[in-house]
């Protein structure tokens, strides 16, 4: 069976583009629980998670969050699990505050930034799969027969513009 995936938002607001990361894992047969942890509001609660993470068997954290976005970097400041950041366009700045809060991570806490939005989403849970699929020998066909049937798509849209 593939690891577990911690996957954690700022907001409840945020569920919606948080969603396509745990349909895209759910797809892939990955195990994931969501759950919103606040960077600013909740930060005992968002260190709990984040410190008992690997004893509770997860092995990526995705973190979504908008606006200052600190919500990723916090919970890499507590574990050595890697840590994916969903930047989220919740602010007057459409995501861009969210984004370089997420990436401008100091050296030896590093956090992956995905972009921002549901396409961000869907790839922290693609990028938490590849992960798992370095020891699941299992997951890692189920993203190479993924990938085919992507090109596979491309092509058949291609012989549509004939």
């Amino acid at each position: 069976m593939a690891g577990k995936v911690l996957i954690l938002m700022g907001s409840r607001s945020d569920a919606e583009v948080m969603a396509e990361a745990s349909r895209a894992l759910a797809a892939l047969g990955v195990p994931c629980m969501t759950t919103v942890a606040s960077a600013h509001r909740s930060p005992a609660r968002t260190q709990k998670l984040a410190r008992e993470a690997e004893a509770q068997g997860y092995q990526v954290i995705i973190a979504g969050a908008g606006a200052a976005a600190h919500l990723a970097g916090v919970v890499a400041a507590e574990t050595v699990i890697p840590v994916i950041g969903v930047p989220l366009a919740s602010s007057p700045l459409s995501g861009l505050d969210s984004l370089l809060s997420t990436a401008q991570m100091p050296g030896g806490v590093p956090v992956a930034a995905m972009a921002v939005g549901k396409a961000g989403a869907k790839n922290a849970a693609f990028l938490a799969a590849q992960i798992l699929a370095l020891s699941d020998p299992a997951l890692r066909e189920k993203l190479k027969e993924l990938r085919r049937k992507m090109a596979e798509e491309v092509a058949a849209s291609a012989e549509d513009l004939s």
